[in-house]
């Protein structure tokens, strides 16, 4: 198998960018979207993986780069897996994810009012998908388990890394170290499935 050389990184989330390429060999050249100046396609699909596909054909056709798109988010047990694909769409048009995390909260205490005492089962899950120009494709998927934080802790990461404690731990991922997070996320778990690629 042909090792991947260079990649083109389908999004056009800061923080998704810098994880993924720390994820990635240092000897691989990684392309941003910036370069391009293309804007993201609209995400019809149902599920991660069908959204994950669907950026990195759109940006793999549209640059002729094999391109790794990833798609993400946040399922709570108690909305029944909200926010789960539209977990970007919670942060509103201009990406505010403090509204997100308050609307999570919100719809929370909605849902049971002392959520906090023990109703706060989460979990993370991340789609990544390699498309190549020639049409082959291929996708992982990586979900670590925890719960909903009783408030916002921590300034690390992004989105809502501040509201999430994974299992077996006491700190919110918006407290531990980038390094920490991501020897245990699960975009480190879906990357472990694709990484013979590179």
């Amino acid at each position: 198998m042909d090792k991947i050389k260079e990649i083109l990184i389908g999004t056009n989330n800061v923080g998704k960018y810098k994880e993924i390429c720390d994820l990635l060999p240092k000897t691989v050249k990684k392309y941003s979207l910036k370069e391009f100046k293309i804007s993201s396609p609209e995400e019809t699909g149902n599920s991660f993986k069908e959204n994950s596909f669907i950026k990195a054909s759109y940006f793999s056709k549209k640059t002729n780069l094999i391109c790794l798109s990833d798609d993400s988010g946040l399922k709570i047990d108690l909305l029944g897996g909200l926010p789960g694909i539209y977990s970007s769409r919670w942060s509103g048009e201009k990406n505010n994810f403090n509204l997100a995390i308050k609307k999570v909260f919100k719809e929370m205490q909605k849902a049971k009012e002392d959520w906090r005492s023990d109703d706060n089962k989460a979990s993370f899950v991340c789609c990544l998908t390699i498309f190549w120009p020639n049409g082959k494709k291929f996708s992982s998927e990586g979900i670590i388990n925890g719960k909903i934080s009783p408030k916002k802790i921590g300034t690390n990461g992004f989105g809502y890394d501040p509201i999430f404690i994974p299992k077996g731990y006491k700190n919110t991922f918006g407290e531990m170290s980038p390094k920490l997070k991501m020897s245990i996320d699960h975009r480190y778990k879906a990357f472990l499935k694709i990484k013979n690629f590179f």
